[in-house]
């Protein structure tokens, strides 16, 4: 057999960086793609990471477009874990901004991994959003049962390019055949909180709470969150890799919180900050919402004040996962952003 060598795509991105370090962490030898090598902000803090044993890191461009650089890549790998992909609710052009790069860098990792013929395993990170369906109820408990089927480019773009990368994942899978078939899990990872490695991480689910920290909203929405840490994130990807079933789908939610509350912790964790904590009443908050650049007003019918929740048990019995505490993964995140000043 030979020498184990996991590729995780999307290593400057959030989930990504943590997978690397978890990965550098346990001995193991990583090639970490990204887009470009001379960014710092993308490849310092993967420099700087400890490495046990006889881990070691390898860091290589890749371009989700270009089969050439992906197939480099991912040449000699015994494992890949796909992170990378484009972290953008809503977009006036969401085929080409949104759903293309998941869908189109997703075929030409599974083409390299065809080509290159020596990867015995394969996680793929996908999303609640990939399960979600555009509709539901309050109360509702989704599990890995379900598919975003109904997600349209129109009103659910980011759902769109979830499931579809997904499908294309399950679709090879299924028809592969033969003994050199590679072991396959997707992950669903809910809003991703936790430590941030680099200002780039602050950027999606991360944007939440750069909305606390540097208060650009009063009052805040009644909305609930679903929150899992993204060191469990990168835990449970590289526990996939040898644990949970063959063609497993395992949701990673720790569980949920109302974004007041969210603020509340903060607050009393760190009380010598401003922290906006007073939450709309909900008939307001649909007339914020016509005007606020990041959310739509059919978004906040479906998502204020009504509750949906997941069922992530088959992670912690097939893969072994014990979540951290909301409030630990709060808390957590915070640090980082004041000590390098990111909140600036």
């Amino acid at each position: 057999m030979s020498e184990v060598c996991v590729v995780v795509t999307g290593a400057s991105g959030y989930i990504g960086s943590h997978i690397v370090a978890n990965l550098l962490s346990k001995g193991k030898k990583v090639r970490a793609t990204v887009r470009d090598s001379g960014d710092k902000e993308r490849v310092e803090h993967l420099k700087n990471m400890k490495i046990t044993g006889d881990g070691s890191l390898e860091i290589v461009e890749m371009d989700l477009f270009d089969e050439d650089s992906v197939n480099r890549a991912i040449n000699g790998a015994t494992d890949v874990i796909h992170t990378a992909a484009v972290v953008i609710i809503r977009s006036r052009n969401a085929q080409e901004k949104i759903v293309d790069p998941s869908v189109i860098g997703t075929k030409n990792i599974i083409s390299a991994i065809e080509k290159c013929g020596t990867v015995e395993r394969f996680v793929h990170t996908s999303s609640t959003a990939a399960i979600r369906p555009e509709n539901w109820n309050d109360g509702d408990v989704l599990t890995t049962e379900t598919f975003a089927k109904d997600a349209t480019l129109e009103n659910n773009p980011y759902g769109l390019a979830k499931y579809s990368a997904e499908m294309v994942v399950r679709d090879w899978h299924r028809q592969k055949g033969g003994a050199k078939k590679p072991r396959m899990v997707t992950i669903h990872p809910c809003m991703v909180f936790g430590p941030p490695l680099s200002p780039r991480h602050l950027r999606g689910s991360l944007s939440i709470i750069m909305m606390l920290v540097n208060r650009e909203l009063p009052l805040l929405l009644p909305m609930q969150i679903s929150i899992v840490d993204v060191r469990d994130v990168a835990e449970a990807h590289v526990r996939a890799l040898t644990m949970g079933e063959n063609g497993g789908r395992y949701l990673t939610v720790a569980g949920e919180m109302m974004w007041s509350d969210v603020s509340r912790i903060l607050k009393k964790e760190y009380p010598k900050r401003k922290w906006p904590f007073r939450q709309l009443p909900y008939y307001f908050a649909l007339i914020v919402s016509a005007f606020h650049p990041r959310v739509s007003i059919s978004w906040a019918r479906r998502h204020l004040k009504n509750k949906l929740y997941w069922d992530a048990s088959p992670a912690e019995k097939d893969l072994g996962m014990k979540w951290k505490s909301i409030d630990e993964t709060l808390i957590d995140t915070i640090p980082n952003i004041i000590n390098n000043n990111w909140d600036k």
